[in-house]
């Protein structure tokens, strides 16, 4: 859009909303201020402005207030240009290249939206709102209360309800911006209202503007951040960071998601010290998904060996069936198809596609959680799945186009090595340390808030190491329920003393020739805690006279063939004496 008859002039005050007083080539003028918002940080004393003389005689002001210099930064003031310069866009072919009509203000229940687009299969509502305030090269909306766009949005939600599409576009009435940002400390209920709008399918977008003293023009789009601002001002350092101090971990070394999906499970409840062993052996015997879905059980469980949480490994069983029935063998290349995989949820396949596939999905796990509470100071219960998904809805709004692999990994990676969870954060080494409010006012260690679980059942059982010449008892656990279809060795519920052990052998038809206490151990489970006690057991004739299910099979057959979990790791030196 081009005006006509501009004139240059400086700014001397404004009485009121409505009017301001322009030196205008040596002549105070009374000049119409058609943008009523506060615009106190552009129109200062001696400020560059531009004015448009009328062409209408009647008029009581015979000047229009059209842009400031802000330093060098241009800004258009108009506020009744934004919506003539979006219908213009638009039927330039843009946003809606097919668009057949393109209509001003338009009602829709107790609104008057700004724009009505129709295409052929679609019917649209508009809202525009110009934004002129800017920070550092951030640029909010609203300047001063607005219950008109408040109203509007609130709207929207309900013609997306009756099938309509509905979007909200905030002209940024500059150039060279960083983003867009709502105005929570003028009007933070509208920031909740467009976050809540977003989820509801209202689609927020900024453009930024080419400005001149005689023009304004659509220009680029502008990131919208809706949730957490500083997350995005993270962002630049993060990336930074995570190039020079990233760890060498082997699934780092490409990009196959078969690779990540495979470390990114095995890293639930795991050291990274722990995993790397088993990730190589794991992909050294299983390197391709349909090794993996073909694979025996028994195989797997082996693999799983002392990595826990073995359903972990069942589910990507199915997993690896499904992409070979479902998806002909290919690595599925959607978030969506992806998620839909059994065992993998939001996270994993946030994980798998942002590093394979660059697909702007966040990966929230609590390593992120905490980074996330402590710089924005959030006092939320990060337990809370509702508070999760906020969370993961502010992560993947700054997600940077073309790097979310590794900003997704840098999240993590600060968890992880400096943002710890255990003892005191290392903040002296944090990228964003300068961004932190929770480094600002003390609280590192506050936070985050994590609701306490509920206490884990106490469970006392006593674990049986039978043993005949060379041959050990071990038996398999029922295929459902704690352990389930893994090995382990003889046990019973509570603590026996050595005559209960020895009666209890002799009613599975066992002789105890020598009987041994071994030491007590520990294990913990999510929601159950065994506390256990041990007794070595020589016997004679094992297998011919036990009347109990069992296997008797050598220690290194034990140790190479059979899964036992980490449960019984306190035990397992005994079955080589």
């Amino acid at each position: 859009m081009n005006y006509e008859r501009i004139k240059q002039g400086k700014f001397i005050e404004r009485p009121n909303r409505f009017i301001a007083y322009i030196d205008i080539a040596g002549q105070k003028e009374t000049v119409h201020v058609k943008n009523t918002g506060r615009c106190a940080e552009l129109l200062t004393p001696d400020a560059e402005v531009y004015v448009q003389e009328s062409d209408n005689p009647e008029r009581k002001t015979n000047w229009d207030l059209i842009a400031v210099k802000k330093g060098t930064r241009m800004i258009n003031m108009d506020s009744q240009v934004p919506n003539k310069v979006v219908k213009e866009w638009i039927e330039a072919g843009n946003l809606f290249p097919d668009a057949v009509l393109v209509r001003p203000e338009t009602t829709y229940g107790n609104s008057r939206f700004d724009l009505y687009v129709e295409t052929p299969k679609k019917k649209i509502f508009i809202e525009v709102k110009g934004v002129t305030l800017e920070e550092e090269g951030v640029v909010y909306f609203p300047d001063a209360p607005s219950e008109r766009a408040l109203k509007h949005v609130e709207e929207l939600e309900a013609a997306v309800k009756d099938g309509y599409e509905a979007y909200v576009i905030f002209v940024v009435q500059m150039k060279h911006v960083a983003y867009f940002t709502p105005n929570r400390k003028t009007q933070p209920a509208l920031g909740d209202a467009l976050r809540k709008a977003k989820t509801k399918g209202v689609r927020v977008l900024a453009y930024d503007c080419d400005i001149t003293e005689t023009s304004i023009a659509i220009a680029d789009e502008v990131p919208v951040v809706l949730y957490q601002p500083r997350l995005k001002d993270a962002v630049k350092p993060l990336l930074q960071w995570y190039q020079s101090q990233k760890r060498d971990l082997p699934w780092r070394k490409g990009k196959q998601p078969y690779h990540i999906w495979v470390s990114e499970i095995m890293l639930q409840q795991t050291r990274v010290e722990a995993v790397k062993p088993y990730y190589e052996r794991f992909l050294r015997t299983l390197p391709t998904v349909e090794d993996l879905a073909e694979a025996p059980e028994d195989l797997l469980l082996k693999l799983w060996e002392g990595l826990g949480y073995y359903n972990r490994i069942r589910n990507m069983q199915k997993a690896a069936q499904q992409i070979m029935t479902e998806f002909n063998g290919e690595f599925p290349r959607t978030f969506e198809e992806v998620r839909s995989l059994s065992g993998i949820g939001n996270y994993t396949a946030g994980a798998i596609c942002s590093i394979a596939y660059e697909i702007q999905k966040p990966a929230v796990d609590g390593n992120v959680l905490r980074v996330i509470s402590r710089l924005t100071e959030s006092d939320q219960d990060i337990m809370k799945q509702s508070v999760r998904s906020e969370m993961e809805a502010a992560v993947e709004e700054i997600i940077p186009e073309g790097e979310a692999g590794a900003f997704n990994q840098a999240l993590i990676e600060l968890g992880a090595i400096v943002c710890v969870p255990n003892g005191e954060p290392l903040c002296e080494k944090c990228p964003v340390r300068n961004l932190c409010k929770a480094k600002e006012h003390g609280r590192e260690m506050e936070l985050p808030v994590r609701k306490k679980a509920k206490a884990r059942r106490i469970e006392d059982r006593t674990v049986l190491i039978l043993k005949d010449g060379d041959t050990i008892a071990i038996k398999k656990r029922p295929a459902k329920g704690l352990l389930a279809g893994l090995y382990e060795y003889p046990n019973v519920e509570g603590h026996l003393s050595e005559n209960e052990v020895v009666s209890y052998c002799k009613s599975l038809g066992l002789s105890s020739l020598r009987v041994r206490k071994l030491e007590s151990a520990k294990h913990i489970f999510s929601h159950i805690e065994w506390h256990m006690t041990g007794y070595e057991i020589r016997v004679d004739e094992l297998e011919k006279n036990c009347s109990e299910k069992m296997i008797f099979a050598k220690p290194q057959e034990v140790e190479e063939v059979y899964p036992l979990p980490a449960a019984f790791e306190a035990y397992k030196k005994y079955r080589l004496e």
